[in-house]
């Protein structure tokens, strides 16, 4: 993938599909990439204090500074675009690259999900024919399906936002099923003398300010909370069904029956259609198509379809493509109201 003629011809094929070529930036202000991603990545980014005092960056992610173009140009309506170039990234594996070079594609402020879904997953087929591999596999998942899950089971509001707000850090999502099956969080002693506090704060005048927030808002607060109280017994099955939705792995034609099968077997108001999925066939060219619960899990912004390429050459596995939909990143970025946005990149570096 290093020859610059195979490059080219993936210029060519992106290109063939009617996207416009733009250059990016190739340094950035480093908090837009920590504000999206948290303080914890700052370690994986090259960054540096100008001469104004702002803190710059190489950029680590060009998804997030094609979104910050759309933004800061003020730019509307639909863009079908294409780059290239390379993203600097630190890791703490010695043996990988810090520079990634890519080509990366996207369709911003369409309001044609399924249709720009599937454009995206077949410009990355289509850009595949120009590499040698003997056979490989793609995997289709859904960050949306998740969190319809989390929406309809039984459980405090604010553990639906913790689980979905964490499902990409999966370590600490793990962490956070173990507490949520042990109760942990709740300390009954701590709730009851919390309800004695609500029972006091009610007779005072609810104007006071307390902690920069008036009694009204403190109690209403305190409210939701000693309501949510719940068994250890009620967190188990929570967590059981989680695992057990995360675990199902299938053909891609197959994907909607599991998910019905599961959704019924455990009495979740949900039901999918296969026509959900932008692929329902279990074999493209030399590709075994599957369906994976748990995969869209290593980039915080996606939020519905997600996928990845993974191929077969000269007897090592490479992952050489990955995807997915953010229609969230560009108002996080910063704009005032929500532009749909999906995507891919291509790795140039095997």
């Amino acid at each position: 993938m290093k020859s610059k003629n195979i490059s080219d011809k993936i210029f060519r094929s992106v290109k063939s599909r009617g996207f416009k070529h733009i250059e990016l930036p190739s340094v950035i202000e480093a908090n837009h990439i920590v504000q999206r991603s948290g303080e914890s990545f700052r370690k994986f980014i090259f960054s540096f204090i100008d001469n104004t005092g702002n803190e710059l960056c190489l950029r680590p992610d060009l998804t997030i500074v094609s979104c910050l173009r759309y933004l800061e140009n003020n730019l509307k309506g639909k863009e079908k675009i294409f780059y290239n170039g390379q993203a600097f990234r630190k890791s703490q594996n010695k043996k990988d690259s810090i520079i990634r070079n890519q080509v990366g594609f996207e369709i911003i402020g369409s309001q044609d999900e399924k249709n720009d879904d599937k454009e995206i997953i077949n410009t990355s087929l289509k850009s595949l024919q120009n590499l040698q591999f003997s056979s490989g596999t793609l995997t289709l998942g859904n960050v949306e399906i998740f969190n319809l899950l989390i929406s309809k089971l039984d459980i405090p509001k604010r553990w639906k936002l913790r689980l979905s707000r964490h499902f990409w850090r999966e370590d600490y999502f793990n962490d956070l099923l173990k507490r949520l099956e042990t109760n942990s969080d709740v300390d009954p002693t701590i709730v009851e003398i919390d309800k004695k506090r609500y029972l006091k704060m009610l007779k005072n005048d609810q104007s006071i300010i307390v902690a920069n927030r008036t009694i009204k808002e403190i109690l209403e607060r305190f409210d939701k909370k000693i309501r949510d109280p719940r068994r250890a017994r009620e967190g188990r099955n929570i967590s059981k069904i989680i695992k057990e939705f995360l675990r199902i792995k299938c053909p891609i034609n197959k994907a909607a029956y599991e998910l019905n099968k599961f959704f019924k077997k455990n009495k979740i108001n949900l039901i999918v259609d296969q026509k959900y999925f932008p692929i329902s066939k279990n074999k493209i060219s030399k590709l075994n198509v599957v369906f994976s619960t748990a995969f869209g899990r290593q980039l915080e912004y996606y939020t519905g379809m997600v996928f990845k390429i993974d191929i077969k050459s000269n007897s090592k596995i490479i992952n050489c493509c990955n995807g997915g939909r953010y229609d969230r990143l560009i108002s996080d970025l910063g704009s005032k109201k929500q532009i749909p946005a999906v995507g891919a990149a291509l790795n140039l570096n095997y």
